[in-house]
């Protein structure tokens, strides 16, 4: 299981939502590439990157602090928020990252992620509300089960799934177990899970769930609720 710490950008800064609504937006950083070395020092393996106005603008906004990010530290970076085209999926690989999250095209063309997945380390973020897919920066709920979406993407060459409950996003309630492990099951690839982890309690209950591949931490950084180098110390022994 990895533990990918989270850098949220938005305006080039970087930021915590609160149940993703971008007018709850707390700035943690104005240099995001520092907030990456720290993560990095601490013994991250994984960066999590999410492209905030990307997200509501379906194309990438934040590739100047981006490249930044890669250019200053040696860790896995996937990133997601807004990435709807090859051209904006082949732009990312070429800033050297490693996997790209596709989201909202996820829900509504999964031939073009079956496509990409061929080509390309593609992850997909199943994001939801009560169990429905959200999408456009969490502004839509559709009227799709996660879990249906999770199957969909089984077998089909897809490298992992970050699957969020909307409802515990930057609450610091505790994470949806519950909930990852049924997208786990449905879709039978590693999946990641993210939203509302709150404490080192929250890690030890993935890891004794036994079918979770990682878990993204944001805010408990952020807000000093968590300490990541013994949360690493309890994955990479």
């Amino acid at each position: 299981m990895h533990i990918l710490p989270a850098i949220d950008l938005k305006d080039g800064q970087a930021v915590r939502l609160t149940k993703g609504l971008m007018e709850s937006a707390k700035i943690y950083s104005n240099e995001p590439y520092e907030l990456a070395k720290i993560f990095e020092d601490l013994g991250a393996k994984w960066l999590h990157i999410v492209d905030l106005n990307g997200a509501f603008a379906g194309e990438p906004k934040n590739l100047t602090q981006i490249e930044k990010i890669r250019a200053n530290c040696n860790m896995k970076i996937e990133i997601g928020g807004g990435i709807r085209d090859e051209i904006s999926i082949k732009r990312y690989i070429d800033l050297g990252i490693d996997r790209i999250i596709l989201g909202s095209i996820a829900a509504k063309n999964a031939n073009f992620v079956k496509e990409m997945a061929k080509k390309y380390t593609i992850a997909v973020g199943i994001d939801a509300i009560n169990g429905f897919v959200a999408v456009e920066g969490w502004a839509e709920v559709s009227n799709l089960k996660a879990s249906q979406l999770a199957y969909e993407y089984a077998n089909v060459g897809v490298n992992a799934i970050i699957c969020t409950d909307i409802s515990k996003d930057g609450t610091l309630s505790g994470v949806n177990v519950e909930f990852t492990k049924e997208i786990a099951i449905a879709s039978k690839i590693d999946t990641i899970a993210s939203g509302g982890v709150k404490d080192i309690d929250d890690i030890k209950k993935l890891i004794d769930c036994g079918d979770i591949a990682g878990v993204i931490i944001g805010k408990a950084f952020y807000e000093g609720t968590i300490d990541l180098k013994s949360a690493f110390k309890l994955i990479y022994k």
